[in-house]
């Protein structure tokens, strides 16, 4: 084998991990210097290289078939239109998780399920998206960036409209599936082509509009789907995606950049068996596990499978040439640290956005859109501060605005951790406005600085496991909280209900003997009776939903000193990219 084909290389990682230099083509008399062990060709043996041939005698060898053209570059000056497009996308598909809770009770009523059959309308898009999402970056890479989200936003909008014509429970839960497929992808996608049309030096302010999709969305989400479910019709909510699919479409065709596909890329199917398996038995433990027992059987053999299948795919995906997913990206702390405040802000978010409906319209006798109303305030707080804070990310990085956001939101939280039957809806308000400013103002930075982090080569990587932790960490947030909830509502309920019966007792007994004449002496004995026992499960939900907010509050403030760990000072754009050896 000649070596002519070795000299004038610079090697950047070589397979076994150590890194080359540079070696300029500096032949003396026709034949090449002397090179270091490390670099010899893998398959040669010559103990010292062979006279160079003559230029002519041997044409040079064949190269391979060129790979397609580039991928377009994103304008520089223009880049706000085409990110508008992707924020259409990314708030259609956050949107529908958050607005689909509101309408599960109407949706029970008119398919005449019942409860365990209901809650798989909202667990099967959860399972589903948490399969898809992990082939979200192949399928970009495969197919085009643009392409992928035009086909994801028709798909999406098509499978909205076949939920919204649904008949019976059954073929919900299968359309929310179908629907869940398009839903995963566009996320990932849409976060993809962000980072490569808006330029580095204004990354921080076009996430800080990105995010309206990602936080704003689910926000808004009982205000709108309230008013809906209580004025118009629920199946309205999954029509409303159709006109809004078709715009997104059309402006994806007409203003976005066109990608191209990645010539020779594989699909990983271990790898995505490994990652499927995993997620679908953890989502589905942690979702049913308030109903099966957090110790029964099928829960525990799920999350060891589950648990199992993930340890399989790191395995997998650190030995096959073309992971899925490269997982060297959490070699990189800025990013990993990213990730775990993604979840712990992902998990106080959707937790709070779940049960203070609940309070308010089980303890306070509120409507839907009432409930909505009193939400309003925090999502409109949440869009002004957005913006500002990838403004902020700009100039100062992402570590200050991160941690005095999250500083914000755990001082909020606790502070709301003294509900009653009569609290305020005024304070409510205001409480809830404060905890949305430090969510808007810490999301983004925390967002951005870690896939700022990572090379541009692994920007598809990131935004796939982003999606990942986003998802499944409000899905494994919502289940422990619920959990949490039952255990602390048990006891509650246990404790004061015996204290109600040691001390009744004898009054119970002395007015029992008097009122048996009365002919209304039973009535009046069971509206009593029903009386304190609504009284009873009020106190022991709001103590139980006191104490979820306190863990909340805390889970939060661990997040602080985590946060002061990320990048300060303004961020540099990568000064060409950088390799993540493995």
């Amino acid at each position: 084998m000649s070596t002519e084909t070795e000299v004038g290389v610079t090697p950047t990682t070589l397979d076994d991990g150590h890194r080359g230099s540079t070696l300029p083509d500096t032949r003396e008399n026709g034949h090449p210097p002397a090179r270091p062990a490390t670099l010899e060709p893998r398959h040669g043996t010559a103990a010292a290289p062979a006279p160079a041939k003559p230029a002519t005698a041997k044409p040079a060898p064949a190269k391979p078939a060129a790979p397609a053209a580039p991928e377009q570059p994103g304008p520089r000056s223009n880049w706000l239109v085409p990110l508008l497009v992707l924020v259409v996308g990314m708030f259609m598909s956050v949107l529908d998780i958050s607005i689909v809770n509101v309408a599960i009770s109407t949706m029970q009523n008119d398919f005449g399920a019942t409860t365990d059959q209901i809650q798989w309308v909202s667990t099967s898009y959860s399972l589903a998206e948490g399969v898809i999402v992990p082939a979200s970056a192949w399928l970009g890479a495969r197919l085009g960036l643009s392409r992928t989200y035009t086909f994801a936003m028709i798909g999406f909008a098509i499978f909205s409209a076949f939920c919204g014509l649904a008949w019976d429970v059954h073929s919900m839960i299968v359309f929310r599936i179908l629907q869940a497929i398009p839903g995963g992808v566009i996320p990932v996608v849409a976060l993809s082509m962000l980072y490569k049309i808006v330029p580095k030096k204004s990354i921080g302010g076009a996430m800080g509009i990105y995010g309206l999709g990602i936080v704003f969305a689910p926000a808004i989400g009982p205000t709108f789907g309230g008013y809906l479910v209580e004025y118009v019709d629920w199946r309205l909510i999954f029509f409303i995606n159709v006109p809004v699919g078709v715009l997104g479409v059309l402006g994806a065709v007409l203003l976005l950049p066109r990608f191209h596909p990645e010539p020779g890329m594989k699909f990983d199917l271990p790898g995505f068996l490994a990652i499927a398996v995993g997620a679908f038995s953890l989502l589905l433990a942690l979702s049913e596990a308030p109903t099966w027992g957090w110790t029964s059987y099928p829960t525990l053999i799920l999350i060891v499978l589950g648990v199992l299948c993930l340890a399989l795919f790191v395995v997998i995906e650190l030995e096959v040439d073309q992971p899925l997913l490269d997982v060297r990206v959490f070699r990189t702390w800025a990013f990993s640290n990213s990730l775990i405040l993604i979840a712990i802000v992902s998990v106080g978010l959707f937790g709070v956005l779940f049960y203070i409906p609940l309070y308010l319209q089980q303890f306070q006798n509120m409507g839907a859109f009432d409930t909505g109303l009193l939400l309003l305030p925090q999502a409109l707080v949440m869009a002004v501060i957005m913006p500002m804070a990838g403004q902020i990310y700009d100039r100062f990085g992402s570590r200050w605005p991160a941690a005095i956001g999250l500083a914000i939101v755990a001082y909020a939280t606790w502070d709301m951790a003294t509900l009653t039957t009569d609290t305020p809806h005024g304070h409510l308000e205001l409480v809830l406005a404060i905890r949305a400013a430090g969510i808007g103002l810490a999301m983004m930075p925390i967002m951005t600085g870690g896939m700022a982090s990572l090379p541009p080569a692994f920007t598809s990587n990131g935004s796939a496991f982003n999606t990942v932790v986003q998802r499944t960490s409000s899905a494994i947030g919502l289940a422990a909280m619920t959990a949490l909830m039952t255990l602390q509502q048990a006891q509650g309920l246990a404790d004061r209900s015996g204290l109600m019966s040691s001390s009744g007792s004898g009054g119970m007994a002395s007015s029992g003997a008097s009122s048996a004449a009365s002919s209304g002496g039973a009535s009046s004995a069971f509206v009593q009776q029903y009386s304190m026992h609504e009284t009873l499960q009020s106190q022991v939900f709001i103590t139980a939903l006191n104490d979820l907010l306190m863990v909340t509050a805390i889970l939060t403030a661990i997040g602080v000193p985590l946060a002061l760990m990320l990048p300060s000072g303004r961020p540099a754009a990568h000064e060409g990219p950088r390799v993540i050896e493995g």
